[in-house]
């Protein structure tokens, strides 16, 4: 029987572009790579060896001119991300990008506009929201097996910060990492949130202070359903990637734990350990990565809505514009304040 296939061009050849051109070149028949492309040439012909892509294009131009690409996979740097849909919009491909789309909401809503236009599917990159773990946690609010809401509790800490030379370019803390918590707090809630305040600093390294950035956070979202929520970050965990959640309802509550790469306990007369957890995003969300690829291509290939729009990639960069000004404002910010 023949695979229906949704073919594929990939702008972006580091380490998220690695992750997605191993899930669709080894996890999914029903997906081929057609060609791929990075600024770093070396990088892209690597990557292209390593999982058999037939074509290393000279640019995402190149990429976009392909007839027989459907379908583009943008995973190059942040600021490069808006233009991109843009570009792929009016090449008539559907787009699956990372987030956050961009730093800017009119960047952003041009490029939403643009994806209106063409009529093409749009994805953005929250892979938590497939991971089971947390999908667990969603079908028990909706589900109201832990009753109404009432708090919400979000740890999300990082082994070690990036190198500075990210820090200076990634649009800061609550852009490159706890985006990713502001859509996760929106996911398992189910509702908006209208206010934010946060306190932080640079607790873990003093340069990214100097860098204008912070390492360390706690923030508090208020939703409009009267949910409480906290997002706990720090850029340095020593012990591992640490991601857990917990949701407090009227009639019980619901917590996630770190994920281990075994379940073993050692018991001796001194001590009851385990091995660390997971040590990072790439080892612990590798089957959400993987799902999220396959959600993508099932919504192109069988003419659906993609079950997270880009409307989803805009409201979390409302939430981290309103954080860094509450941050720096010392106050709560309504989301409406900075064009929510």
């Amino acid at each position: 029987m023949t695979v229906k296939k949704l073919h594929f061009g990939i702008i972006g050849a580091g380490r998220i572009g690695r992750v997605h051109a191993e899930t669709l070149a080894f996890r999914m028949p029903e997906a081929e790579i057609v060609a791929i492309t990075d600024v770093n040439r070396e990088a892209a012909e690597s990557l292209a060896a390593h999982c058999n892509i037939p074509t290393v294009a000279a640019s995402s131009a190149e990429i976009l001119a392909d007839p027989k690409i459907d379908a583009v996979l943008i995973c190059s740097s942040t600021n490069t991300h808006a233009d991109l849909i843009v570009q792929a919009a009016q090449a008539g491909k559907h787009i699956f990008c990372e987030k956050p789309i961009a730093f800017s909401l009119e960047k952003i809503d041009a490029a939403l506009a643009a994806v209106k236009a063409a009529g093409v599917q749009l994805q953005i990159g929250f892979n938590r929201r497939f991971d089971a773990n947390f999908a667990r946690v969603r079908h028990a609010v909706v589900s109201g097996e832990i009753g109404t809401p009432s708090l919400m509790h979000i740890i999300s800490r990082d082994p070690a910060p990036p190198p500075l030379a990210y820090v200076r370019v990634s649009g800061g803390m609550f852009m490159d990492m706890t985006i990713h918590d502001f859509d996760m707090a929106r996911f398992l809630i189910g509702d908006e949130v209208e206010e934010i305040y946060t306190t932080g600093g640079a607790m873990v390294d003093p340069e990214i202070g100097k860098a204008g950035d912070l390492d360390t956070a706690l923030i508090v979202l208020r939703f409009r359903n009267g949910v409480i929520g906290t997002i706990d970050n720090s850029r340095k965990a020593v012990y591992g990637y640490d991601q857990r959640v917990e949701i407090l309802g009227s009639e019980g509550k619901i917590g996630t734990e770190n994920c281990y790469p075994n379940q073993a306990v050692v018991s001796g007369g001194k001590s009851v350990h385990r091995d660390l957890p997971l040590n990072f995003f790439m080892e612990r969300y590798t089957e959400s990565f993987a799902t999220e690829l396959k959600s993508f291509t099932a919504a192109v290939l069988e003419n659906r809505p993609t079950v997270v729009t880009g409307i989803d990639g805009r409201i979390p960069v409302v939430m981290a514009l309103a954080a860094r000004k509450s941050y720096d404002e010392h106050r709560p910010v309504r989301l409406e304040e900075v064009g929510g």
